[in-house]
Parts: C-alpha cells; sequence; structure tokens
C-alpha cells in the first residue's frame, strides 16, 4: 500500500482506499461544475464512504444524477459517492486551499443539508 494523498484526502471504504482529490478532479472535469470537494462520511456497512459536495457554474443546472453518471465513465463503481450536495462555494484555507475541516464540522452539525 502506498498512500499518495494526505491521509485526511482518502477515504477507507470496505477495505479500499478512495482518493478524494482524484474523485474531485475527475468531477470538476464536468462542464457545469465549478468546484468540488469530497469527504469521507461515516457508513455502516462499509465503514467510510465519500461525499461529494459540488459548486456549479453560474446558470448551470447539473443535478447529482446527472453528475454520478458523469463520473461513473471515469471512476471504478465502488469509487463513486452515493451522496452529493450541490454548495455555494468550497471553504477555503487562508492559503486558499480547500478546507475540508469546515466542511467535515457542516457534516457532523447538519449532514450539509
Amino acid at each position: 500500500l502506498t498512500l499518495t494523498d494526505r491521509a485526511k484526502d482518502v477515504v477507507k471504504s470496505g477495505g479500499e482506499w478512495i482518493s478524494s482529490v482524484a474523485l474531485e478532479n475527475e468531477i470538476m472535469a464536468h462542464p457545469d461544475v465549478a468546484e468540488a470537494a469530497v469527504i469521507a462520511v461515516p457508513d455502516e456497512k462499509w465503514g467510510e464512504r465519500p461525499l461529494a459536495t459540488v459548486v456549479l457554474k453560474e446558470g448551470a443546472a447539473a443535478g447529482p444524477a446527472e453528475l454520478r453518471a458523469f463520473l461513473a465513465e471515469r471512476v471504478a463503481k465502488w469509487q463513486l459517492p452515493e451522496r452529493w450536495t450541490v454548495i455555494d462555494a468550497v471553504p477555503k484555507t487562508s492559503v486558499g486551499k480547500f478546507d475540508k475541516k469546515v466542511l467535515r464540522a457542516r457534516y457532523a452539525e447538519d449532514g450539509l443539508d
């Protein structure tokens, strides 16, 4: 096993490692997506599963089903997030990196609904 991402940037799901950064890059390849951040959320069956948070480009209307179908052509089925949410902006750190700690805290508070 070789980790190529920071430990917080991987999702351990059913004994498999899923790179959140790789998923984000693939999701952001969709023409309607401005930004995407993927975090690990608890899952009873698999331990963790990816949750995709997406910022759509102005005027874009892609929904979770369309984004999931797009991603399904680019990654293995077991890597696909079941949970998707559209947000206004991905929180950023002072140096402009995605602040996934904020997203994880928001998920813990209200499920990012």
